[in-house]
């Protein structure tokens, strides 16, 4: 995955992976066991990245025995609680939090997928367009829209900001290339926010319904017009992706099922497989103290895909470190693109080989 902007990347430390949040209608023991469970589930989703997780055996006799897994648990009552079907006042949740080391070992034990922690930063180009009214929508406004948006992303442990609609955007963004999704306008729009990935969705009553045939008679036109919202998304990185357009009447619904299928995509690109090639030599320059090298030693080992670190070597203010992963090589480096304290040295004229060891230098902005 190409980055957007080499000289200033942005990723997110996604701290609260092992967390969730249920709504709950009582305290009562059954009501706790059915949340934790839930909770565990979202835990799963999060920590890949794809619903189907939730599916394999070893998870489903995990999610049985949650109590094995669980760290700690509280009850808290909040104002407003998101839903798709809008904001749910004074409601009673139960937060969850899941041992992280039990979690991996699930992982490996159910031969799925890891996503790291450290994920990229996405930008979400929301527009809505009632009537011929089109208008793009900040976190600001008065739209429940960016909030079901923002609150389910962050269940998914997806990182998603949106932009402000300030003065700056106001002068500098036509609403009409953010709806075309013109690729080259709409990554000149998004450079102030430095993402590692856009997405613009578009959700339309007007415009993007499909057109009723003339031959079709009353009682079809109806039902036709049941679902009178139309959404659709795109994923800009190094290429443009196109999504399912999808028909509903519930539009907190068709943000959900968007947003779920974006993050599918983006983790394909990161996710940490399972496989037999889980060793991984990599050499970090100017590593010129016993400071910096346990900064890089601590660094590496609280990597979420990696196990172990052991130091192989040293070369002046060279140190090649071996890495023991969770899981495949290729995801770890795309991984580590993101972070700003390593970053990987390639020198376009050499040759590559199979088995030339990546070297990253520490430190470089």
């Amino acid at each position: 995955m190409t980055f957007l902007c080499s000289a200033a990347i942005q990723a997110v430390e996604v701290k609260d992976l092992y967390q969730a949040k249920v709504p709950v209608n009582s305290q009562a023991k059954a009501e706790r066991n059915r949340a934790l469970k839930q909770a565990l589930r979202s835990v799963i989703v999060k920590v890949s990245g794809q619903e189907a997780a939730v599916d394999n055996d070893v998870v489903k006799q995990a999610v049985a025995k949650h109590q094995q897994y669980l760290s700690q648990y509280t009850y808290e009552r909040l104002v407003s609680y998101p839903t798709k079907n809008g904001p749910v006042k004074n409601k009673l949740v139960l937060q969850a939090t899941f041992d992280e080391h039990k979690i991996n070992a699930l992982f490996q034990q159910a031969q799925l997928s890891l996503w790291g922690n450290l994920r990229p930063q996405v930008l979400l180009w929301l527009v809505e367009e009632q009537g011929l009214e089109r208008s793009i929508l900040s976190s600001s406004s008065r739209s429940p829209l960016p909030g079901i948006a923002t609150d389910y992303a962050r269940q998914r442990g997806l990182p998603v900001i949106m932009p402000l609609m300030d003065l700056t955007d106001a002068s500098q963004v036509q609403t009409s290339d953010i709806w075309g999704r013109f690729a080259e306008p709409v990554r000149a729009a998004s450079e102030r926010y430095y993402p590692e990935a856009i997405v613009v969705i578009r959700v339309s009553n007007s415009s993007l319904l499909p057109q009723i045939p003339q031959s079709e008679d009353e009682q079809d036109c109806i039902l036709c017009q049941e679902n009178n919202l139309v959404l659709d998304w795109s994923l800009l990185t190094d290429k443009q992706v196109f999504g399912q357009r999808r028909q509903s009447n519930n539009a907190g619904q068709l943000i959900e099922q968007a947003l779920a299928e974006i993050t599918q995509t983006i983790y394909q690109g990161y996710a940490q497989s399972p496989s037999m090639d889980n060793e991984l030599l990599l050499d970090v320059a100017n590593v010129d103290s016993l400071q910096t090298y346990m900064a890089v030693s601590q660094f590496l080992e609280k990597l979420s895909s990696v196990q172990s670190v052991r130091l192989v070597s040293a070369r002046g203010t060279n140190r090649r470190f071996s890495l023991s992963l969770l899981g495949g090589k290729q995801a770890l480096l795309a991984s580590l693109k993101l972070n700003k304290l390593l970053q990987q040295h390639i020198d376009p004229l050499a040759e590559v080989r199979p088995d030339d060891v990546p070297v990253f230098y520490w430190g470089k902005s």
